[in-house]
């Protein structure tokens, strides 16, 4: 059996830096506030008219990953695109992304689990090389976030926390089983669905129903989150889905030498923090410059500490994720 190790990353964000004193012009919000509760200072939001999309940043960050991968679009045999805000209902970005790339007709899967996009997408990927079956998968998660929130006091309590971008990596086989992804552990829990969710358009809240209503009160299309419930959950289930990978694996907290949260709250993962005893070299966090990108949010945070030098060969790294489904889980890998 092969292993799959990440060869290449790379992350694309917008220009455009959207601070906390921006958006009190915008709604009844602050600086203080908003740092007090989520530790964002800035995030970047996606200009009105640029054209860019989640299929095309997605596409940026792809052309990064590739090439330091030291492989060309030809070498890719297969597409994973993660994200909850795709250009189009249907056909999804994936397949986007293989037309702007030029790229044979390889398989393209998009994966539609939020904030746990890109662990879900890895283990997809994993599996695919694993098994023999391809030798490199291009994983992406990509989110345009600001173009479908409430950026009125009503949604302040969502509308603050996220922000737009896109990261990906090449996933490549490797006969080298000490290396690479050891192990991937998923989970769900869908009673809580309604806790975290955008509940319209969809079959029971279709189009014609919303432009017949053409009501200004109708929220189902905006982002909904019942705050405290959800980093309650958060923070039990990041924590079951790293001593999970850590016993799957027979090492022990302290000896991590990455941990990559998903950046959906700073004060989630200064709580994992502590829990697990972690210093600050043991953490990288950066959704102080880019709030919450959901899908994208780990692969742009493990580029950055790549970049900076902060990874190392042999290094322990973990990668875990909670969000909307509510679905969570962990990525074991020795870099």
């Amino acid at each position: 059996m092969y292993n799959s190790k990440i060869t290449g990353m790379g992350y694309f964000v917008p220009d455009n830096i959207v601070t906390n004193d921006d958006l009190s012009k915008m709604m009844d919000t602050n600086d203080a506030w908003i740092q007090e509760r989520t530790g964002i200072k800035e995030r970047r939001w996606i200009k009105e008219g640029s054209g860019e999309t989640s299929a095309s940043m997605g596409a940026k960050a792809a052309k990064i990953a590739i090439e330091r991968a030291g492989l060309t679009k030809d070498d890719i045999d297969f597409i994973v695109f993660a994200t909850l805000s795709p250009d189009m209902y249907f056909p999804g970005c994936g397949v986007q992304v293989q037309d702007i790339l030029d790229m044979p007709t390889i398989g393209a899967l998009d994966v539609r689990n939020q904030c746990s996009g890109f662990i879900y997408s890895l283990s997809v990927a994993d599996q695919f090389i694993k098994t023999g079956m391809y030798k490199n998968v291009l994983v992406i998660g990509s989110e345009f976030h600001s173009g479908g929130l409430d950026k009125t006091t009503r949604g302040r309590s969502v509308s603050v926390i996220f922000g737009d971008g896109a990261g990906a990596a090449v996933l490549s086989r490797t006969e080298d089983n000490t290396k690479g992804i050891l192990s991937s552990h998923l989970h769900s829990e869908g009673k809580h669905a309604r806790e975290l969710v955008v509940e319209g358009p969809s079959i029971a809240h279709w189009v014609p129903e919303i432009l017949e209503a053409n009501d200004p009160n109708d929220t189902s299309y905006y982002p909904y989150m019942n705050g405290q419930f959800v980093f309650k959950n958060a923070v039990v289930r990041f924590s079951e889905a790293i001593i999970e990978g850590l016993k799957a694996n027979n090492v022990e907290a302290s000896d991590i030498d990455m941990l990559i949260p998903h950046q959906a709250n700073l004060r989630i993962a200064q709580f994992i923090q502590k829990k697990f005893g972690l210093s600050d070299d043991q953490v990288y966090n950066n959704i102080m410059n880019y709030g919450n990108t959901t899908a994208a949010s780990i692969i742009i945070a493990l580029t950055e500490a790549w970049e900076k030098g902060k990874i190392k060969d042999n290094d322990l790294v973990v990668l875990a994720a909670f969000g909307s489904g509510f679905t969570w889980g962990s990525v074991i890998m020795r870099w």
